[in-house]
């Protein structure tokens, strides 16, 4: 391993799992950007190397968004970086077309390059044509075809041999019952017994990560006692569920919508595991990720 500061340009097909390697590099105290203008590269590290204590690890995020003329000359300003004493490695996400179709359906979300009279599979297939000379020069790549959240964020670290991969990984994911609920989840709480600030104008447009929310839950005894008492019963099991064939644990928080209740629950619950010392702590929630 070089001793040079560590630069990963993340990359890859809209879909396939870049936000949550990024999140996982962020988790891993790397210092993280997403959606960098290529252009932009070595100035951004430039400016980030400057500081009194500069970050020995950076991740950049860049992808189709950018200028397809940028994406070109990527090779170029990855040498630039390298000149500049750093270490830059690009990895590249991709998943199989059909996969990329269902979850663009279950999220309901808009490809970066879908417009009117293009389809959805055509806007997938022109992505794949742009990102090809990346992905022919990427360090590494990473298929998530057959990965949930979980196993993307251990293949990263594993891959990227970036932390312990013994280490059990905790994920906190909240959720709405109405769209059923993840089936990949160990534990499973129900939130919509809670005082519920959908019903709020002034919190209705937020979330449960947003600052008003999180003082309004705060201010009811009933949420209090609620988060303790999940407190109190996975500080007691968690731990004795490490073991040598179980590599991660979700834990999850089900509400009506899955954007207050759920999303305020695993923010918090995570929070208390970080602050406990577990080392390998992240949040999904399904609804607005």
């Amino acid at each position: 391993m070089t001793d040079a500061p560590l630069l990963y340009v993340v990359s890859g097909l809209s879909g396939a799992g870049k936000s949550v390697a990024l999140r996982t590099l962020e988790d891993l105290d790397f210092y993280c950007v997403d959606n960098l203008p290529a252009g932009m590269l070595a100035e951004f590290v430039g400016n980030v190397t400057r500081a009194d204590e500069p970050p020995r690890r950076l991740a950049v995020g860049i992808d189709v968004r950018n200028r397809h003329t940028d994406l070109s000359r990527i090779p170029t300003w990855l040498a630039e970086v390298g000149r500049m004493g750093l270490d830059p490695r690009l990895v590249f996400f991709e998943t199989g077309d059909e996969i990329l179709l269902r979850r663009y359906a279950d999220t309901r979300r808009r490809h970066p390059l879908s417009r009117v009279g293009v389809s959805l599979a055509d806007a997938i297939a022109l992505e794949r044509t742009l990102l090809r000379p990346l992905r022919a020069l990427a360090d590494t790549v990473i298929d998530t075809s057959d990965l949930n959240v979980h196993q993307l964020r251990r293949r990263v670290v594993t891959e990227l041999q970036l932390a312990d991969d013994d280490a059990l990984s905790l994920l906190f994911e909240s959720f709405a019952y109405r769209r059923g609920v993840p089936p990949d989840a160990d534990f499973v709480f129900d939130a919509r017994a809670l005082p519920n600030p959908h019903w709020d104008p002034r919190l209705r447009p937020l979330s449960g990560r947003d600052v008003d929310v999180r003082t309004w839950f705060e201010a009811h005894a009933e949420v209090g006692e609620f988060v303790a008492q999940v407190t109190q019963f996975l500080d007691t099991w968690l731990p004795r569920m490490r073991s040598a064939t179980r590599s991660y644990v979700t834990v999850a928080f089900g509400c009506s919508g899955g954007r207050h209740r759920s999303v305020y629950l695993a923010e918090a619950l995570a929070r208390h595991a970080r602050e406990t010392g577990w080392p390998d702590v992240a949040t999904w929630h399904r609804e607005l990720d």
